[in-house]
């Protein structure tokens, strides 16, 4: 919509709407979820680093995460100097 006076010229833009592609019985999680990175991909692209999830979440190699209202989750990988233990 523009709204248009004699002296300035506003833009406004509607709300985006976040709805999730998930079509799966039980649900995925959604994007709002702490668990959100167990939801099923919908396209995976391993040359370029990233995967989008049915959720609307976009998971990039690095463990870095875009959700679907723009919000950046930085990359969580785990430090390295973790022991690894096995059982016997």
């Amino acid at each position: 919509m523009t709204t248009t006076s004699s002296r300035e010229t506003t833009f406004t833009t509607p709300q985006r709407k976040t709805t999730s592609m998930c079509q799966h019985q039980p649900p995925c999680p959604s994007a709002d979820s702490t668990d959100r990175e167990a939801a099923h991909p919908v396209a995976h692209h391993p040359e370029q680093g990233w995967s989008l999830l049915c959720n609307g979440v976009l998971l990039f190699e690095d463990t870095g995460e875009l959700l679907p209202d723009g919000q950046v989750i930085a990359p969580h990988r785990p430090l390295g100097g973790a022991r690894v233990v096995t059982a016997a």
